[in-house]
């Protein structure tokens, strides 16, 4: 056997291996978390992502449940409450459902079946329920929200930005700053 015939066979078997052991992450996993380590002021948790609007009507539930969307939907939460959240206080979010923008359409064909297609009548949304805790431990604010954005599509556009979570992310970044200044005036 020659030598490039025995590196490339290395390469093969390194390869195989390395995908065999791989799994593609799945939202509903029972093992996958199902809230964000604690640290910090900003907790954030969610029920079981299976009941989630955006895996029963998207279209094409199998790809819907791929990847770890959950997780980073919940840590763009706290990333942006931290940053608008006053100091010594505390927030607690419960994730309770999401849809995100758009939705597979079959019709598209089988070389676009795993294609999210963007139109107006498929906004994102979320739904979720929140405590807003002082410096110390009054609870200053609670309650339910139903976050969406019917106007996703006029808004400013994701291209060149790579992400596929752009128009949830700005419309949880409006609710915490609307929130947030819903609190501070009720609070003064």
């Amino acid at each position: 056997m020659t030598r490039t015939a025995r590196l490339l066979l290395i390469l093969l078997v390194l390869f195989a291996t390395a995908t065999a052991g791989a799994r593609t992450r799945n939202v509903t996993d029972p093992e996958a978390p199902r809230s964000l380590p604690a640290e910090g002021a900003v907790s954030v948790q969610w029920t079981d992502p299976a009941g989630f609007t955006d895996l029963k009507y998207s279209g094409n539930r199998w790809r819907a449940s791929q990847g770890n969307w959950v997780y980073q939907l919940a840590e763009h939460l706290r990333e942006s409450a931290e940053k608008h959240l006053p100091e010594g206080e505390r927030l607690e979010v419960t994730i309770t459902d999401i849809d995100r923008a758009g939705r597979y359409e079959p019709w598209g064909g089988v070389r676009l079946q795993d294609v999210r297609i963007l139109r107006d009548h498929y906004p994102p949304s979320m739904k979720l329920e929140f405590r807003q805790f002082a410096a110390d431990g009054t609870l200053l604010a609670e309650g339910s929200r139903e976050l969406r954005d019917t106007g996703y599509l006029m808004g400013g556009s994701n291209i060149g930005t790579h992400d596929n979570l752009y128009y949830e992310k700005r419309m949880v970044d409006e609710w915490v700053r609307d929130e947030m200044r819903r609190t501070s005036v009720a609070s003064n």
